[in-house]
């Protein structure tokens, strides 16, 4: 065939002369490896639209996985919320009851402590 004889205005490229010193059909067959390769390469490498899709599905997964850990952090504080508002309520009331106890303490030791100065001076008044 024409295209594997040499031509004088083309440049040698290794490829082409090996093919030419190899059979017709297996030169034929080594060139279509060759040509796919590139064109395969080429077009993966090349194609602006499998990249954006490509892009658009990370940031899809990305997205979701935000979603679900979010979900989780909310589902958390309001577990906290739920169950700290009983918690809060108890301590408060309790803390009612306290305030109430330490009122009578304080009042009773001042008490005491008024009955006790009274006694010290009439003791020292008698003195």
């Amino acid at each position: 065939p024409f295209w594997l004889k040499p031509q004088p205005h083309c440049s040698r490229d290794p490829l082409i002369t090996r093919a030419m010193k190899m059979g017709s059909s297996t030169a034929a067959l080594l060139l279509l490896l060759a040509l796919s390769g590139l064109a395969s390469s080429d077009a993966a490498s090349a194609n602006p639209i499998r990249k954006v899709v490509t892009m658009l599905q990370d940031m899809q997964k990305t997205v979701t996985e935000e979603g679900k850990k979010e979900q989780e952090l909310y589902d958390k504080f309001m577990c906290y919320c739920k169950t700290s508002g009983g918690a809060l309520s108890a301590s408060i009331s309790d803390a009612g009851a306290k305030i109430e106890s330490v009122s009578a303490s304080i009042k009773s030791t001042s008490e005491a402590k008024a009955l006790a100065e009274a006694n010290l001076k009439e003791d020292q008044g008698s003195n």
